[in-house]
């Protein structure tokens, strides 16, 4: 066999070689559509896959350096370059064979070029397949998922810790809440069978030669478990609960026929209550009881919603005021290891200092109920003298706290509401209006520290329970609601007592007259009651 029959067996090898290579490639644009840089047909530097020298290279022996460069050379089809220009084809090499090897590899880039980088422009008969958009060199930022209004601007909602189970909601909201001053009350009252199962605020105006209500409804009806609490301006305070263990707090007031909302701030906690109206009439406080220690905070009259004001440690409820300013509060507080309720005074005013108030007998739970800042009278419960008695005593005052006999009922609850003010350095002459709840319903004592009677009397119909002040007079006023009276209230005198003859002891009956001048009253918060046991 000569040398040119090797030379065109070995070119008609290598060119097949060539081809069967590059075939693939025209598979390429049904792939993943990538990011490719389009090339002008018959450049160089195409697919490794597809390039002649390495084609060539496969073809031909290691050992044969110079025969594959003349090879390389001389035979067009053994390159993927095309053929250089001036170049004459060879004789035997089948002319169809390049434009086989090239054409997958200019037409196949061009396709996809156009999916990729051109989607405006779709290439012929693509319509029912729409184009990809083009890849971006970063994934776009996802927008933000609108969520609904917060409950109160610039005032997140503050976790405390809990350490009990939320109490469950109760049934019917508290009858009503009279504001300081008594200017303002409020309550919640039934919707009505029009607007569904439900409640909405309404608010009392009693400083008025009549007293009427003004109707606060929202868009939606309120929960029995929701509270609310007037201030001195007018608006209403409403609490509500509106998920578990969360609790949101709003202003309401009214504008004109609907009602405007003031959203004030949030607190997750499972237990929270609502603390009377403050006497400055103008802050709103709750307690919020957690493990070791109970928040004070102040939810409304604040500058950025909820505050922490305080932190009482034990367990604390209740909650009455002893001064005119809303500085010091005493509560009733239980140590958490267990032990007697002892009732403490919170200086708010100091950062949350808290001093002893009642120390009655050492194992004794002695609970504040009412008092007046005028005159220093305290109203509180123990069980000092044998089980849970009612008793009165002075705040400052060196004589013991006593229990009277005409408040020990058996059979029936007493709860005092309402102290008669004004009375300065003269608790024993202060008339005391009282709560009776009996197997017969409830219904209104009036009773005096210096006097040895309760007097009982009928409620009003429609009376709202537990609800009532007292005037500088003695007059006490009693709201009641009825069908043909839906806001009103009920005017009673205190009777007068019998007098007594003044002891000297300070040990005698609870209905005697305890002598002035033996120890005059100090100022509020600087000298608790001492642990003093009654007699008996």
């Amino acid at each position: 066999m000569t040398a040119c029959a090797i030379e065109d067996m070995t070119a008609g090898v290598a060119g097949t070689a060539a081809a069967a290579g590059s075939a693939p490639e025209a598979a390429e644009p049904d792939g993943p559509a990538e990011p490719v840089e389009p090339r002008a047909a018959g450049a160089p530097g195409g697919d490794p896959d597809a390039d002649g020298e390495g084609a060539a290279g496969a073809g031909a022996s290691e050992g044969d350096t110079g025969a594959g460069a003349a090879e390389a050379e001389a035979d067009p089809a053994a390159s993927s370059a095309g053929p250089r220009e001036g170049d004459a084809p060879e004789v035997g090499a089948p002319e169809a064979r390049a434009p086989e090897v090239r054409a997958p590899e200019v037409k196949a880039p061009e396709v996809r070029a156009s999916q990729v980088r051109a989607p405006e422009v779709p290439a012929p008969g693509a319509a029912a397949v729409p184009p990809l958009p083009p890849m971006p060199s970063a994934p776009p930022a996802i927008p933000p998922v609108p969520s609904a209004p917060p409950s109160a601007p610039e005032a997140p909602a503050r976790t405390v810790e809990a350490a009990l189970p939320p109490a469950p909601s109760r049934l019917v909201p508290p009858a009503l809440t009279l504001g300081a001053g008594h200017t303002y009350a409020a309550r919640l009252t039934p919707a009505g069978e029009a607007t569904g199962p439900g409640w909405f605020p309404e608010r009392w105006t009693l400083d008025g030669p009549e007293p009427y209500a003004v109707p606060l409804p929202l868009d939606r009806p309120e929960e029995a478990a929701s509270d609310v609490l007037p201030l001195s301006d007018g608006r209403v305070l409403i609490r509500r609960e509106v998920a578990a263990g969360r609790h949101t707090f709003s202003l309401l007031y009214p504008t004109g026929p609907g009602t405007g909302e003031v959203p004030l701030g949030a607190l997750d906690c499972p237990e929270l209550t609502l603390l009377p109206p403050s006497p400055d009439g103008m802050s709103a406080y709750a307690l919020l009881p957690g493990k070791r220690s109970t928040g004070v905070w102040l939810v409304a009259g604040g500058a950025f919603g909820p505050e922490q004001v305080a932190d009482v440690p034990g367990r604390c409820s209740g909650g009455v005021w002893l001064d005119r300013e809303g500085r010091l509060l005493a509560l009733d507080r239980q140590m958490p290891g267990g032990g007697p309720v002892k009732a403490v005074v919170v200086d708010l005013g100091r950062g949350g200092e808290v001093t002893p108030l009642l120390q009655i007998a050492p194992e004794s739970n002695d609970r504040l109920l009412l008092a007046d800042a005028d005159s220093g009278l305290l109203l509180v419960r123990s069980d000092a003298p044998g089980h849970d008695r009612l008793g009165w005593g002075v705040l400052g005052s060196c004589l013991p706290v006593r229990f009277p006999e005409c408040l020990r009922a058996p059979d029936e609850t007493l709860t005092p509401f309402a102290v008669q003010p004004g009375q300065m350095l003269m608790p024993e002459s202060c008339a005391v209006a009282l709560r009776i709840d009996g197997a017969g319903g409830s219904w209104v004592g009036l009773w005096r520290p210096a006097g040895r009677r309760l007097h009982q009397f009928a409620a009003p119909g429609g009376w709202l329970v537990g609800s009532g002040f007292w005037t500088r007079e003695g007059v006490l006023h009693l709201p009641y609601s009825q069908e043909d009276a839906p806001c009103a209230v009920a005017l009673m005198e205190a009777p007068v007592d019998e007098p007594h003859p003044a002891v000297t002891t300070g040990t005698n009956a609870s209905g005697a007259t305890p002598p002035r001048g033996v120890c005059t009253p100090v100022p509020l918060g600087q000298a608790p009651l001492t642990g003093r046991t009654a007699p008996g």
